[in-house]
C-alpha cells in the first residue's frame, strides 16, 4: 500500500512538472470585445495536430526550462493560419519545446481571429494581443524566472506579420498600459512571414481577413510593416524558402532591406526549397533553423548555451 501511495505521489510530482499552463491572456475583460457566445473550434488532424477557428478568448500558454538551463530569456510564440486560423501544434506547442531546450521561456499565444461579430476594431484585435501577451511576461517576470530585457517574439506566416507588427508599432499602443511596461520585443525571429500587404506582395488573405477585402490606402501602408522599420525597430532574424509559392519570399527581403537602411542587426536565412508552412517538421523543414536561431541569440548574449 505505502509503495504504490509512492508511486502515485512520483507519478503525480512528474506530470505536474512537465505539464503545461494556459491562463487567459487578460485578467478582466478584453478590449475591443463584442459580447456573444463562444464559437471557438478544435481542429486535430489524423495526425493529431491542432488548429484552432473563430477564436475570441484569447489565452497564453507557458512552457517553462528547466530551473538549471533556464537563461532568463523568454519568447512569444505567435502562430500562423493567414488570420483564419491557428496552426497551435506545427508553429506553437512544436517551438515551444525546442525554445524551452536553449533555456528560453516560451509563451503561445492563442490569439483572437477578427471578425467583424467579435471585436470593434478588427484590425487591431490581434495586435491587443500580442502587444498584451509582451506586457504580461514582462509584467510576471520575476514569478517566472524571467530578465524582463530578454521577451522577444516569434512569428509563422500571418504570425509573421503579427509580430512584425509587434516590433514596429510598439511606440502606439492599442492596449491600456497605465504601468507603462515596454511594450517592444526584445527580438524578433520571422519565419516565412507576411511583411507587406502591398497589391505586388500581400498574401490576400491575411490582407483580407485583418483589413477587409478593400482596406484604404493608409490602412494598407500602416500594416506593411517594411514601411514601418525605424532606429528602433528590435534586432531580426528572418528565415524564408525561395519556392515559398504562398507567402513571396521578397516579403523577407523588403523587410531585411529596410532593418540594413534602419541599421538594425539583422540575420536571414534563405533556402533554395522548403515551401511554406515547414514549421520544424523533418520531412519538410529544410533545415534545423532553430539551431541557427540559438546561435543568433547566444551572439546576441540573451543565451549563454
Amino acid at each position: 500500500m505505502q509503495k504504490n501511495l509512492l508511486i502515485l505521489l512520483f507519478t503525480l510530482i512528474y506530470v505536474t512538472a512537465n505539464s503545461q499552463t494556459v491562463i487567459p491572456l487578460y485578467p478582466g475583460n478584453v478590449p475591443g470585445a463584442i459580447a456573444g457566445p463562444d464559437e471557438e473550434i478544435k481542429n486535430v488532424n489524423a495526425a493529431g495536430e491542432i488548429r484552432y477557428e473563430k477564436v475570441s478568448k484569447p489565452e497564453l500558454e507557458i512552457y517553462l526550462p528547466a530551473k538549471e538551463k533556464a537563461s532568463g530569456a523568454a519568447v512569444v510564440i505567435v502562430p500562423g493560419g493567414g488570420y483564419r486560423i491557428v496552426s497551435y501544434t506545427n508553429e506553437g506547442t512544436n517551438i515551444a519545446e525546442q525554445f524551452t531546450r536553449m533555456g528560453v521561456a516560451a509563451f503561445i499565444l492563442k490569439y483572437r481571429l477578427p471578425a467583424d461579430k467579435t471585436m470593434k476594431d478588427k484590425s487591431i484585435g490581434p495586435l491587443q494581443d500580442a502587444q498584451q501577451a509582451i506586457k504580461t511576461v514582462r509584467s510576471r517576470a520575476k514569478e517566472w524566472g524571467i530578465d524582463t530585457a530578454k521577451v522577444g517574439i516569434i512569428g509563422f506566416s500571418a504570425g509573421g506579420h503579427l509580430a512584425s507588427t509587434a516590433g514596429t508599432h510598439f511606440n502606439r499602443p492599442v492596449i491600456e498600459n497605465k504601468e507603462k511596461v515596454n511594450l517592444r520585443p526584445s527580438f524578433m525571429v520571422l519565419v516565412y512571414p507576411v511583411i507587406s500587404f502591398s497589391d505586388s506582395l500581400m498574401h490576400k488573405g491575411s490582407r483580407d481577413n485583418l483589413l477587409g477585402p478593400a482596406p484604404s490606402p493608409e490602412l494598407i501602408k500602416d500594416f506593411s510593416n517594411e514601411l514601418q522599420v525605424s532606429a528602433q525597430t528590435p534586432p531580426t532574424m528572418l528565415i524564408h524558402a525561395a519556392d515559398d509559392k504562398t507567402v513571396k519570399v521578397e516579403n523577407s527581403l523588403r523587410f531585411y532591406e529596410a532593418l540594413l537602411k534602419n541599421r538594425i542587426s539583422a540575420e536571414m536565412h534563405l533556402y533554395p526549397k522548403g515551401g511554406h508552412g515547414f514549421g520544424i517538421g523533418p520531412d519538410r523543414a529544410p533545415d534545423h533553423w532553430t539551431d541557427r536561431v540559438q546561435h543568433w541569440l547566444k551572439g546576441l548574449g540573451f543565451i549563454n548555451e
